[in-house]
């Protein structure tokens, strides 16, 4: 059965190319209204350029979509405000989030400056935040809503060089568990993913893998997740070349002890690290449900 979005509203940020084009032209292909938002700067975050997303826009159009452009920034609260007003002011809902922008500055952590840290933390983590709240406002009156944040393996496993990237994308599946349980009861969704992908800002890293690590390969995630019938939330989906797998956090069994000391600590480690009947908690009361069974 074909996935239709007819009549639903997706805003998608940092659409102007990449990973966020493809999914505004799948999204409008199948029938959903769309916000292109896209600032137009550099990989850097530098600079602007009204163009990108308003290309994006025409193709949506020439192939019989609808679709707006929105130039705000993502990294303050006006802006995340104005791509939502965007969408309400267009067709008066907003059923989609799709929080795709970012930027890169790179360097090891010794030689990280401010200048290189609040910019990608600004895009990346409190850009979600400023666009994803008013949404998700309008999303719980409604009674409906689906948020795909973009996070990242270089949060979720770590990759040298990127501490403020890493930092802010595993800022984002924290950000995912917690609108997952907050959105709950009003049908709102939120999930992940960790895209492998050949972009803008990865080219030059992948080399002969590229080819194989087209956008085409992610863009089948984040609107499955972005669909009505998607029931799963509060997950992560690493993606790239056609293969999808679940990413989770677990939780060992551990050991428990009241005499615990630092010396036990060292004597027993590799039974409190064995992954041997591990768990996965959805929520923090869960886990913490966990550690009190082990108690008693």
């Amino acid at each position: 059965m074909t996935l239709s979005f007819d009549g639903k509203v997706a805003i998608i940020t940092g659409a102007g190319g990449g990973l966020g084009r493809s999914h505004a032209l799948e999204l409008a292909r199948r029938g959903a209204y769309v916000v292109v938002n896209d600032l137009g700067g550099s990989v850097d975050g530098v600079g602007g350029d009204d163009s990108a997303a308003q290309k994006v826009v025409d193709e949506i159009k020439a192939a019989g979509g609808e679709a707006v452009a929105n130039h705000d920034s993502v990294a303050t609260p006006e802006g995340g405000k104005a791509i939502v007003q965007t969408a309400l002011d267009t067709w008066d809902k907003v059923d989609i989030v799709i929080n795709n922008a970012g930027i890169l500055r790179d360097t090891s952590f010794a030689k990280m400056t401010p200048e290189q840290l609040n910019p990608v933390l600004d895009v990346h983590l409190k850009g979600a935040f400023y666009v994803t709240q008013p949404a998700f406002v309008q999303m719980k009156e409604q009674g409906f809503g689906r948020i795909v944040n973009t996070a990242s393996g270089a949060g979720i496993f770590g990759n040298f060089g990127q501490t403020n990237y890493g930092a802010a994308k595993m800022g984002l599946v924290g950000f995912t568990n917690v609108l997952a349980q907050e959105g709950a009861k009003y049908n709102i969704k939120a999930n992940a993913i960790a895209p492998v992908a050949a972009t803008r800002m990865t080219e030059g890293l992948l080399g002969p893998l590229a080819d194989k690590l087209g956008p085409e390969y992610i863009t089948p995630v984040a609107v499955y997740l972005a669909h009505e019938s998607c029931e799963v939330t509060g997950e992560i989906y690493s993606c790239g070349g056609g293969r999808v797998a679940r990413i989770f956090v677990g939780v060992t069994p551990g050991i428990v002890d009241d005499e615990l000391s630092v010396e036990m600590m060292g004597e027993r480690l590799a039974e409190i690290r064995a992954e041997d009947g591990y768990e996965i908690p959805t929520s923090m009361n869960e886990e913490m449900g966990i550690a009190i069974k082990a108690m008693s």
